[in-house]
């Protein structure tokens, strides 16, 4: 069933973009979301029209990732007007950072609630049906600096290992019924948010890279199409790091 229907959260940005066109070429029916908000109700109507040229067609529509109530009334409309959601992608992600010593309240509340509560609050709306259908494939976006720490980064790796115990729970709740969840560390991607990283700090990085480069998105997508497709029912409750071999060096 090609065009099962499939949810990208914080689908504009780079890697959301790569993902939802790899699940497009799969077939599936591909949702995504985007800040709620005017101006980026804007944005994200551009970035549909754009993908629209290529031949990838993406519904969109804005959510609110911190907010439980806001995702159950997503979820509701989604499954009333495209049908029963039977992947998920949790892909929105923040960082917002500092060194300990410096680190506000504020900091560390936001990057908990919009990586890590995220993952709560999508999951617990369509578990229940994907066990219920006997099929459903979570993917979890956590990142290379959950696996190894990052200085300044003590909320964002926090939030990217937590991501980690959640989804072996969750796999372990949903082996017996057909869900798979997953988890994928990216490390350093090629997108306009690595690109703002001083030429000399970016050059040090890709240097501490085995394969000597900067990943691309579609590197990320690949892993997320592999992860989601139908007959990858035997894989679950792992993590593929997908990072040049970074976590080696």
């Amino acid at each position: 069933m090609s065009n099962r229907i499939a949810v990208v959260t914080g689908a504009t940005g780079g890697l959301g973009t790569a993902m939802c066109k790899a699940l497009a070429n799969q077939g599936r029916t591909v949702v995504g979301t985007h800040l709620p908000g005017e101006e980026f109700t804007a944005q994200a109507q551009q970035w549909q029209a754009d993908l629209s040229k290529e031949g990838i067609n993406v519904a969109i529509y804005p959510l609110d990732v911190t907010d439980f109530d806001h995702c159950q009334t997503f979820v509701q409309t989604v499954e009333k007007e495209q049908g029963p959601i039977d992947i998920l992608i949790n892909n929105a992600g923040i960082t917002n950072d500092a060194p300990l010593k410096k680190m506000q309240p504020g900091q560390w509340n936001q990057v908990i609630n919009v990586n890590l509560n995220s993952m709560f609050n999508m999951c617990h709306q369509v578990f229940e049906g994907m066990c219920e259908r006997g099929f459903g494939r979570i993917v979890n976006v956590s990142s290379l600096n959950g696996e190894k720490g990052q200085f300044g980064q003590s909320n964002y790796a926090a939030t990217k290992a937590g991501i980690y115990g959640f989804t072996k729970s969750i796999a372990l709740e949903g082996a017996r019924k057909g869900v798979t969840a997953n988890s994928v560390s990216p490390g350093y991607i090629d997108t306009p948010m690595v690109r703002q990283v001083p030429e000399k700090v970016l050059n040090n990085i890709v240097a501490g890279i085995p394969v000597g480069r900067l990943g691309q998105p579609e590197d990320i997508a690949r892993a997320v199409a592999f992860l989601t497709a139908d007959d990858a029912g035997f894989v679950t409750g792992t993590n593929m790091s997908v990072n040049g071999g970074q976590y080696m060096s």
